[in-house]
């Protein structure tokens, strides 16, 4: 008998990890007869295809509750349905070792998929040792980038399975060819933009701190689009540094892709990423990429350096002195975005969403 699959996601916020959860979920319903989703941001469910049942909170008022609630009303949720039906295959895209927990105590099978580095969730000894032992209670873990994979036997010993984010190239094509009026770019300027959450994660105030630094040097115009608790930092900064003219900070795109398109460079500031989706999709649009060399993600996208250039992290005059490489190159450096762009097959989203149904098939019947 086909077991449900009950996908635990208690966050639902609008970046990568969403954007992945939306295809897989609906891939997954020509599929897979039963589909469940526990979340508290239902407001999302428009995203997800009719067939997929919502367990959620019946009050609307905590979508813009701090994570941590959202977290534990979640908890609560799992709980209260594996009591009435344990005939699930729990599958966790975030708050991963509650959801191990509890899968174990009601002898319910899970997968974990996990999509942000170690650097990001495991700071000290007594959390490695959890991570350790609760990650290998799992029955399968999934992570999304082969550093990853071998980041996670090296440190905690647990073994699991790479499977890259899925990307749609001609969607995000067919997006970006939308008509947009945004004059900023309008210029002859070197035109750099990054997108993502306001986070200290994202790290976009070394962006800042290079424009600051480079701003008499190199004619740039840069966007920063995204939301987050750093946006007001971000704002307060361009402000203080008289960067206004350089700088444009905008709320969350809907689309970004029309901006990645009239932008020169895509930068990636992060202190850590699983794989950024971001980079894929600029490189969709055969952009020219200056990242982080932080775990994980980046190596492998930008073929050790082969699609882009790397910039030493926390390090805001290397990446001006990148930025002025590429000013002075733009011809050379746009080769790097049509490497990228070729070797782009390996993120095709159907060959990927495959993989991961052919993971979480082994433990449905």
């Amino acid at each position: 008998m086909e077991k449900k699959l009950l996908i635990f996601i208690p966050h639902i916020k609008g970046g990568g990890v969403e954007k992945n959860f939306f295809l897989l979920s609906n891939y997954l319903t020509d599929k897979i007869n039963s589909i469940f989703v526990i979340t508290v941001n239902k407001e999302f469910k428009n995203k997800l295809n009719k067939k997929i049942k919502i367990i959620s909170p019946k009050s609307n008022r905590w979508q813009n509750s701090p994570v941590y609630l959202k977290y534990f009303i979640c908890i609560i949720l799992l709980i209260k349905t594996l009591l009435i039906n344990r005939k699930f295959l729990i599958l966790s895209f975030q708050a991963n070792w509650y959801a191990i927990i509890i899968a174990k105590f009601f002898n319910t099978k899970v997968v974990s998929r996990s999509n942000t580095a170690p650097s990001g969730w495991s700071k000290n000894k007594f959390k490695n040792y959890l991570y350790k032992f609760i990650l290998n209670l799992a029955d399968e873990i999934t992570v999304n980038s082969l550093e990853f994979k071998k980041l996670l036997k090296k440190k905690f010993n647990v073994n699991s399975s790479c499977v890259y984010n899925p990307i749609n190239k001609q969607e995000i094509i067919k997006r970006s060819r939308v008509r947009l009026d945004f004059n900023f770019f309008n210029s002859r300027s070197l035109k750099l933009i990054n997108i993502g959450r306001c986070t200290e994660q994202k790290n976009q105030i070394l962006i800042l701190e290079a424009i600051k630094y480079l701003k008499d040097k190199v004619p740039i115009k840069l966007l920063i689009a995204g939301r987050g608790k750093e946006f007001n930092n971000l704002k307060n900064y361009i402000h203080l540094n008289n960067l206004r003219k350089n700088v444009k900070l905008l709320n969350f795109l809907p689309n970004p892709y029309n901006y990645i398109k009239k932008s020169d460079v895509f930068i990636l500031s992060s202190n850590y990423e699983g794989l950024p989706n971001v980079l894929l999709e600029s490189q969709c649009l055969k952009k020219m990429i200056l990242s982080t060399n932080c775990p994980t993600g980046p190596k492998e996208i930008l073929l050790n350096g082969r699609a882009g250039i790397f910039f030493k992290m926390n390090n805001y005059k290397d990446l001006a002195h990148k930025i002025e490489i590429i000013y002075n190159n733009k011809i050379t450096m746009k080769k790097k975005g049509i490497v990228g762009y070729n070797n782009i097959n390996r993120f095709d989203e159907k060959t990927n969403l495959n993989k991961y149904y052919l993971v979480l098939k082994k433990y449905l019947f």
